[in-house]
């Protein structure tokens, strides 16, 4: 039962949006289910959920790229009919979406007048473009050149091009979608103080997020959605992270890694003395040495972009060794050998990519296609008999094994066939992990593990990962989340400049520690 908004409420009084027995369905699956969500003016509300909860279905459907089967939407007190984006823009809506809807090669100012020209004249329009954007800068704290290339900017101040487009437009309502998902710890800090300063000016903010954390540190309001449908709401001053959890995932959560201590055993990978210089002369490794043993989970923290994804992917046999030389399970490589990421893969070493659509899957491919990438050579797929010598896959072979694949690592939905693009984030990623586990690798090189992954998901491949290390693999974990390496792993090191420059116990590390070290000029070396 609804109720319905009175016909003589103040628009005055009235919420930002209010959202009203909202239903969706896609085939079978119905995403959306009586859907209720109210949002007032100047607050910040997240909404929380495990992947495939409908949160992002939702906010498509308030920003127009879906239309709803059934329900009602108003703004302001006013009931309205968006069937499309630019419905949304019209009534007050933006929305800054995960992976940023910008031209590169244009400049910040371009990007913003981009579709919103003011005048038929260009030279008009790059004017009160110009002016317009000094204006908002000023207004909420979003400096950024108008000039410069967006292309050649960092992530966080893309986002900010992102909101100053949305603001543009005269967006009163800001519709965030996993925002701190591509960001470093600063550009976290700098994004919350732009919010603060939006919320100050009567912007209301819907942050979509998995990250309990940023949750409680940024919202006034917080409303939990389960298997599409909407299964509390919350003051954020009155819940916790693990009220939170039980909430998302029906059960409770445990929000640190249940493990035994690590046992050690001989060394799998050894790096000796390697340093890396990029296409571009940049020398992105300087003498790194590190020793990866079976039996244990060695986290690398740092702030993004400081030589970790040239460490993976010349671990894995992506990248060529230029100086210095790697022991991988017994076998010597260095700059005069041939191995590739393929040989990597027969001697013993499986590796989950940081970002899992450029690397890791192929986005129109069915999962099942997904399922055996990088192993399709395994007789484990080929058809039996005379075709099977021929080198034919077998098609009920390929199905079974992601069926199966999908059982083991709870893919939800549990469809082979379906395309691997429309998976949520969280089981794309699950699908990866599983792809590369399922081998039993010697070594394993596994890039932000949980990055745009929920609560329910993060445990999961906790869990697996520290089966893998109980049964004698050793693996390697980069990620920003502090709390997820210091949780999860059993050594820890930290870069900065391409340098290690810090190692500990994780029962020695803390927060504080780990992030000074992470600031620290690579001139310096501190060891525990």
């Amino acid at each position: 039962m609804h109720s319905p908004i009175p016909d003589d409420y103040s628009t005055s009084c009235a919420p930002a949006i209010a959202l009203r027995g909202i239903s969706k369905r896609f085939g079978a699956v119905k995403a959306n289910n009586d859907v209720d969500l109210t949002v007032a003016r100047g607050e910040i509300h997240g909404i929380i959920g495990e992947n495939g909860a409908g949160k992002s279905t939702l906010m498509s459907i308030l920003y127009g790229f879906y239309e709803a089967d059934s329900g009602s939407i108003s703004v302001k007190g006013e009931l309205v009919d968006i069937k499309n984006a630019n419905d949304a823009i019209a009534v007050g809506i933006g929305m800054v979406h995960q992976h940023f809807m910008l031209v590169d090669n244009f400049s910040v100012l371009e990007n913003v007048m981009l579709g919103a020209e003011k005048s038929f004249s260009l030279a008009t329009s790059v004017s009160q473009t110009r002016k317009a954007l000094a204006a908002l800068s000023d207004q909420y704290g979003l400096a950024v050149d108008p000039d410069a290339i967006t292309g050649d900017l960092p992530v966080g101040l893309q986002q900010r091009v992102e909101i100053l487009k949305a603001l543009y437009r005269g967006a009163e309502v800001l519709i965030l979608d996993e925002p701190t998902g591509v960001l470093t710890p600063q550009e976290v800090e700098q994004l919350f103080d732009i919010l603060n300063t939006l919320r100050e000016q009567g912007v209301s903010v819907l942050l979509i997020t998995h990250k309990l954390q940023e949750v409680l540190a940024i919202t006034d309001k917080v409303s939990v959605m389960r298997a599409g449908t909407m299964v509390a709401e919350r003051t954020t001053v009155d819940t916790s992270k693990e009220e939170l959890a039980e909430l998302m995932v029906g059960r409770k959560v445990l929000l640190h890694v249940d493990k035994s201590p690590a046992n050690p055993q001989q060394t799998l990978l050894d790096v000796v003395d390697i340093s890396w210089t990029d296409p571009r002369g940049v020398e992105r490794l300087k003498s790194i040495n590190l020793q990866l043993r079976a039996g244990e989970i060695v986290g690398v923290a740092g702030v993004s972009g400081n030589g970790q994804t040239e460490l993976l992917s010349l671990l894995a046999g992506i990248a060529p060794v230029q100086q210095g030389h790697l022991n991988v399970c017994g076998t010597r490589v260095d700059a005069t050998s041939l191995l590739d990421a393929k040989s990597f893969r027969h001697l013993g070493v499986g590796h989950v990519a940081e970002d899992r659509h450029r690397m890791g899957m192929v986005s129109a491919f069915s999962a099942r296609e997904t399922a055996i990438m990088g192993f399709e050579e395994s007789d484990a797929y080929k058809s039996s008999g005379v075709a099977g010598a021929l080198g034919l896959m077998s098609s009920s072979r390929v199905t079974e094994h992601c069926e199966t694949l999908m059982a083991q690592f709870d893919v939800r939905p549990a469809d082979p066939h379906l395309k691997s693009a429309n998976f949520s984030g969280g089981n794309q990623q699950k699908l990866c992990i599983a792809r590369e586990m399922e081998h039993q690798p010697k070594v394993l090189l596994v890039g932000q593990p949980t990055r745009g992954v929920d609560i329910g998901a993060i445990e999961f491949i906790h869990q697996q990962l520290v089966e893998l290390r109980d049964a004698g693999s050793a693996i390697l974990v980069v990620s920003v989340e502090l709390e997820e390496v210091m949780s999860l792993c059993d050594r820890i090191v930290v870069m900065s400049e391409g340098r290690i420059v810090g190692e500990m116990e994780s029962n020695e590390a803390d927060a504080q520690r780990l992030g000074l070290m992470m600031g620290i000029s690579s001139t310096s070396e501190i060891r525990s």
